[in-house]
């Protein structure tokens, strides 16, 4: 797989190089940025991800953020969480991985690839998780936020932050999460 180096990590080549807007996960800095290209046109610190961390690879119930390469996958803008925008973890070479091992069957294998074929996310009931996204707070404690990585495997903004990031979050839109 071709890759390109931004900011000091490889990417996969499915991250535009010029003039479509992206979103660049950086969980370790806990910072969300939208991409233009290689450069950066809005920035947003002090996100919270899953209270376990972050790994290239998740499981059901392990409470952390998937790294890899994403879509936006779907747009709710009336959640629990304020607004959720849903990316379509787990990735089909995910679902590959997990299928070559044992981890998930044939039936479950499909159901991921349909649902990639679809634009659609990907059933959160396998064994490797899913329903991650982007959200908001919510009614939760903005104190907490400031402190603790929070979520399940999401990543989390403040209400203030995710309705900014809004103006710029399209259906299909290309996640990178490192």
């Amino acid at each position: 797989m071709l890759c390109l180096l931004l900011f000091g990590a490889l990417l996969p080549a499915a991250v535009p190089a010029a003039a479509e807007t992206w979103l660049l996960i950086d969980t370790a800095e806990r910072s969300l940025q939208v991409m233009d290209g290689e450069q950066a046109v809005q920035r947003y610190e002090n996100i919270a991800i899953g209270s376990r961390g972050a790994a290239p690879r998740r499981a059901l119930g392990d409470r952390q953020t998937p790294l890899g390469t994403f879509r936006i996958s779907s747009i709710r803008k009336e959640t629990r969480y304020h607004r959720f925008f849903g990316i379509n973890y787990p990735a089909l070479d995910d679902a590959l991985r997990a299928h070559a091992s044992g981890k998930i069957d044939d039936a479950e294998l499909a159901t991921i690839r349909r649902a990639h074929e679809l634009g659609q996310e990907p059933p959160s009931s396998t064994p490797l998780g899913g329903n991650i996204g982007i959200h908001g707070l919510g009614t939760g404690d903005p104190r907490v936020h400031e402190d603790f990585n929070w979520t399940d495997g999401c990543i989390a903004l403040t209400n203030e932050q995710v309705d900014d990031l809004a103006g710029w979050v399209r259906p299909r839109m290309i996640v990178v999460i490192r």
